[in-house]
């Protein structure tokens, strides 16, 4: 019965006639993603950090499925999450001896064949299922646990490089990801070696480094060839936990510092906030008695980071990214429910709407604006403004009156508009001269989830 099913899903997918993806490339301004046929690529994320060990190949469909329905493109992946336990839902063992450099491969593949069919075919799989719906992989090669305990050696991790060049390299749709939760001045030998290995022996997929949270992967190696843009991990800490004495960056939940931090940097490359708070976890992770992060509050991190200039962003959900079963009698973080109840939480299928919003016009041509605003706030009052070739965005977070330098985009006259966040849905305001000071109230009351993007474009 399941191989009838996967055959009936390859089926379907087929005659949807879903497109194919492209290798991503960064566009000339070295700003933003776009395909190789040139067309703007805006990065939509989840964390699905255990999918390739811990779902079934009906699961994984199930999985992607879903996502693709949500709007996602992009599914951030562990390779290699626990060298000390690298077995996957059927049993396969990654590695022999837990030696990174010695893959555990068979002589063939069929799906039939338990003999045949191993870890590094389920990991082809997925990907592979992944390119059917046009979705990417996002492959972190090896978390940075591993690496902390030094269970890698230098020479494993340029063979293990090599090993996934060589197996993964004809897939359009993966991009690199290095590094794993964890500074990269630890074991920081080991990440060049797997950064200079894959931009070495690889030229058709981008790379990044993953950080530890409260960290972008600039500070450590913007100035790296291998590196072709850069990820924040923004973290789960609110306002009144960061305070860590050894951390350099205190920049609670304005996740949107990170990617200003970045955005100035030289030589140009994109950011994006590759893992703020997840929704449903507790703030600061550890507690399970603490409030939980939102919707609202993953929406607001969201358009604060992309209205700052970011190329993307990912989202994650707590039972989702452990990918957490109804058998499993405790999870971590504080889980409470299945990964098939967290895949349809609320933010989950409210951040198609911004990947909408920004393909709506010119993402190209589009740059972070804070001068379009006259009165800037700060924490929950900060209001973030987005501008390009005659149209520009403003996002509040709580509903509070948006007063805007007009005269900024060209043309006589500006159309405005509200966009929901929640929905995606318009609601007119009307056409302004576009001269003086003009202040924009939205709709409903002033409180925190009551988001609004303020939406201008010229008309004449």
């Amino acid at each position: 019965m399941p191989r009838l099913i996967l055959f009936i899903a390859a089926l379907l997918l087929s005659l949807q006639g879903m497109a194919q993806p492209q290798p991503l490339a960064v566009s000339k301004s070295g700003r933003y993603f776009i395909t190789a046929d040139g067309k703007p690529f805006f990065w939509l994320g989840d964390t699905g950090w255990l999918l390739f060990v811990k779902c079934s190949r009906e699961e994984a469909i199930k999985y992607l499925d879903i996502r693709k329905a949500q709007g996602f493109n992009m599914i951030q992946v562990m390779v290699l999450h626990d060298l000390k336990n690298a077995v996957n839902v059927y049993g396969d063992s990654a590695f022999i001896n837990k030696d990174v450099s010695q893959p555990k491969v068979t002589s063939g593949n069929a799906i039939a064949s338990e003999e045949d069919y191993d870890y590094w075919d389920h990991v082809s799989f997925i990907i592979d299922e992944a390119a059917k719906r046009n979705m990417y992989t996002g492959m972190v090669a090896v978390w940075g646990s591993n690496v902390k305990a030094k269970l890698i050696t230098k020479p494993q991790a340029e063979s293990y490089a090599r090993f996934l060049v060589n197996r993964f390299k004809d897939k359009p749709n993966i991009v690199w990801i290095n590094g794993g939760d964890l500074k990269g001045d630890v074991e920081m030998e080991i990440w060049n070696t797997l950064g200079e290995t894959f931009h070495k022996e690889d030229t058709k997929h981008l790379q990044s480094f993953h950080p530890r949270g409260r960290y972008s992967s600039s500070v450590w190696f913007h100035d790296k060839d291998w590196l072709d843009f850069n990820m924040v991990q923004s973290g789960h800490k609110d306002y009144a936990q960061d305070t860590t004495a050894g951390d350099q960056f205190h920049f609670g939940e304005d996740n949107w510092r990170f990617i200003n931090q970045d955005y100035q940097r030289q030589p140009v490359k994109p950011v994006l906030d590759a893992e703020p708070s997840y929704e449903n976890i507790p703030h600061g992770l550890h507690d399970s008695l603490q409030t939980r992060w939102t919707d609202a509050d993953i929406r607001r991190y969201a358009y604060w980071s992309v209205f700052a200039g970011g190329a993307g962003f990912t989202y994650g959900e707590n039972a989702v990214m452990q990918f957490r079963k109804a058998h499993e009698p405790k999870g971590a973080y504080g889980v409470t429910t299945t990964w098939e109840q967290g895949i349809l939480s609320k933010g989950a299928t409210q951040m198609q709407f911004l990947k909408k919003l920004m393909l709506s016009q010119d993402i190209l041509s589009g740059k972070p604006d804070q001068g379009l605003i006259s009165n800037q706030g700060e924490r929950y009052y900060y209001l973030a403004a987005f501008s390009g070739t005659n149209y520009a965005f403003v996002y509040t977070c709580n509903g509070r009156s948006v007063p805007v330098n007009m005269g900024k985009l060209g043309g006589n006259k500006i159309m405005c508009s509200w966009y929901d966040p929640r929905t995606g849905q318009y609601q007119g305001i009307g056409t302004f001269a576009n001269k003086r000071k003009q202040i924009f109230d939205p709709p409903g009351k002033k409180q925190n989830g009551n988001d609004w993007v303020l939406v201008m474009e010229s008309v004449q």
